[in-house]
């Protein structure tokens, strides 16, 4: 990014940023600390989490009022997802940015994007809808309302090379931050750290992970499925211990109320945040469907996906939805390397059943090559490739 600071006007850069959940909080932040190694002085502002805050984004809204799933959801929030969407565009209009960028939170940014640009900013949107996945119409407004497009995955970028779309793969800043080789002694750390205790009598009983998602609708529906298969596997494997990464605060809390009603009697170690250390001290992992099954590959862990829709929403995505695979691991590799469970396939039993029968293998090996082919394709220093292109759209503007 060498050269570039000085073709930027003297009074400043400012970025307007919309992230709607965490996943999209954690791309944001180095992005935003990318291009201020590049450009200091630069602003940035819009609606962002924890991470983005502390890079530096002056955040208009909280992002847990944008955190909503599926079809039903949305509708149900309509009134105030609406009064955010149009204050955050008058708010941007007001700013005037050099750029717009709306990390994922397709439909709501992608509604953002087309306002903003027709009031003359320049737009970027980062993650790519499931455009391969959901009808290629969709390509028409991304067309129309987009100047940049960056992709995590090196399988998107054709169909906007097809159809005239600027677009930049950039990798993904999980495979920068997580190292490629975990290191012996990783799973030990980690179990000390998150103060994981076992019984004499007990010493190989195995440690199982388990992410029902970040949303409050996912854990809702996720994690009474997965307690059940807790139990399963605890009464298999005496002395089991699982280990629960909440989000933040609120799942923090919802969590621990629905372990009081589903499974009080399991050894279960609650957990905020945290959830790199978790999937690390864990022997297998029961994640849901997203970038945490991104994650679980990356630390090189093996797994077994899990994901529930409300019905009225699985009634319109299993219409429209169009792939083999569901499960980012599967979807890179183009073939099922990892077990997946979708709706009523995603039992307790089945979900048992499958993690038991990773615990049989200890060392994975032909799926740990897998992995770590995977990894090194998507480590590419996604900030500063995802900065360069956002800078030298602002120049463009500039200039």
């Amino acid at each position: 990014m060498r050269g570039t600071k000085s073709l930027l006007s003297e009074e400043g850069l400012i970025v307007a940023l919309v992230a709607g959940e965490l996943s999209g909080d954690n791309l944001g932040a180095p992005l935003i600390l990318a291009i201020k190694k590049c450009y200091p002085k630069a602003r940035f502002v819009g609606i962002g989490g924890p991470r983005m805050i502390a890079a530096g984004l002056e955040s208009w809204t909280d992002i847990e009022e944008l955190s909503v799933n599926g079809f039903v959801d949305p509708i149900r929030r309509l009134p105030s997802l609406l009064r955010i969407l149009l204050n955050t565009r008058d708010q941007i209009t007001q700013v005037a940015p050099d750029c717009f960028i709306g990390i994922d939170f397709n439909f709501f940014n992608g509604l953002l994007e087309g306002m903003v640009k027709k009031r003359g900013v320049k737009t970027v949107h980062y993650v790519s809808p499931s455009v391969w996945a959901w009808r290629n119409g969709r390509i028409k407004s991304l067309k129309r309302n987009l100047d940049l497009m960056l992709t995590l995955y090196p399988f998107e970028t054709q169909i906007y090379r097809d159809n005239g779309i600027n677009v930049q793969f950039v990798g993904h800043p999980k495979a920068d931050e997580i190292p490629e080789v975990q290191y012996s002694d990783a799973k030990v750390e980690a179990r000390e750290k998150l103060d994981l205790r076992f019984e004499a009598s007990t010493p190989a009983a195995p440690v199982i992970a388990m992410l029902p998602g970040s949303r409050g609708s996912e854990v809702k529906l996720s994690t009474p499925d997965f307690l059940a298969a807790a139990k399963i596997i605890a009464e298999r494997k005496p002395g089991s211990c699982f280990v629960f990464p909440a989000a933040n605060q609120k799942r923090h809390d919802q969590i621990a109320e629905l372990i009081k009603q589903h499974a009080p009697q399991l050894r279960i170690k609650l957990v905020l945040g945290e959830s790199q250390k978790a999937m690390l001290a864990a022997d297998v992992v029961l994640v849901n469907s997203g970038t945490a099954t991104l994650e679980a590959m990356l630390l090189k862990r093996p797994m077994v996906m899990s994901y529930r829709l409300g019905s009225l929403t699985y009634a319109v995505v299993s219409r429209i939805v169009s792939i083999e695979h569901f499960a980012l691991p599967n979807i890179l590799a183009n073939e099922k390397i990892v077990p997946e469970y979708l709706q009523s396939d995603s039992t307790p039993e089945a979900l048992a059943e499958a993690l038991l029968e990773l615990l049989k293998d200890d060392a994975h090996v032909e799926l740990m090559k897998r992995f770590a082919h995977i990894h090194a394709d998507l480590r590419r220093g996604s900030g500063e490739v995802a900065a360069t292109a956002v800078l030298a759209l602002c120049e463009k503007q500039v200039d």
